[in-house]
């Protein structure tokens, strides 16, 4: 019997294209381009990572604004800035009710309260006590006894200004040092100054916040997490 037509069409040859090459090598070449969009694609996937990552990293140092960092520049005292205070034995947590005898004024190190202070623009007083454990984390206390209104408004423009003081920053009312007096600690450092001197007070905070307090390698914020004074602001 004659085989059917339609048998004899499924028996054919696979036609060649002019340049030689069959039919299946020719449906092969869509694969093969797929398989280099592919490429190109995670590639591009890659590239935008790192392009994002180089965007996303800086802002996060910047952080807090006007400094453009989220800590300091030195890990230890810098000759120049501040003056060095002797490290006290210890530093342990003791209970709210008991009052430290610290080795200088303001304190810069020493046993001190559990819970530290927020940061923030205070306009009363905040014990050694509480502050120290911030001076622990590598926070920078700005204490003040400044004789009008004015001059506490006027630090106050200066301390929010310093981007480091959104994380890193306390300033509070002090009377145990002389009136019309700025004093700035850190772990171990002050700088006391008459009056409010703005660049004293950015190298300060851009050489130390963050960076030399002794319980973290890099500085604990102080945003979160401590005790907020009643009236504070």
């Amino acid at each position: 019997m004659p085989e059917s037509r339609r048998r004899r069409r499924r028996g054919r040859p696979i036609p060649r294209t002019r340049g030689g090459a069959n039919l299946t090598t020719y449906r092969q070449r869509p694969r093969q381009r797929s398989g280099r969009r592919w490429l190109y694609v995670a590639a591009s996937a890659i590239i935008a990572v790192l392009v994002i990552a180089g965007f996303v990293v800086p802002s996060l140092v910047g952080l807090g604004g006007g400094a453009g960092q989220t800590t300091g520049s030195s890990y230890e005292y810098v000759s120049g800035v501040g003056q060095q205070h002797d490290i006290m034995v210890t530093r342990r947590h003791v209970p709210e009710s008991r009052n430290v005898e610290y080795n200088s004024l303001p304190a810069t190190s020493g046993d001190h309260w559990a819970w530290w202070s927020e940061c923030g623009f205070f306009e009363q007083e905040l014990p050694d006590e509480r502050v120290v454990h911030n001076l622990e984390h590598g926070n920078i206390v700005v204490s003040y006894n400044l004789a009008t209104p004015e001059e506490v408004e006027q630090l106050r423009g200066v301390f929010e200004d310093i981007g480091l003081s959104n994380v890193h920053g306390i300033a509070r009312r002090y009377t145990k040092i002389p009136e019309g007096s700025v004093v700035l600690t850190a772990w171990g450092v002050s700088d006391q100054m008459d009056g409010i001197d703005k660049e004293r007070i950015e190298t300060f905070f851009k050489t130390y916040a963050g960076t030399l307090g002794p319980e973290f390698p890099n500085g604990a914020a102080c945003t979160t997490g401590g005790v907020m004074p009643e009236s504070g602001s």
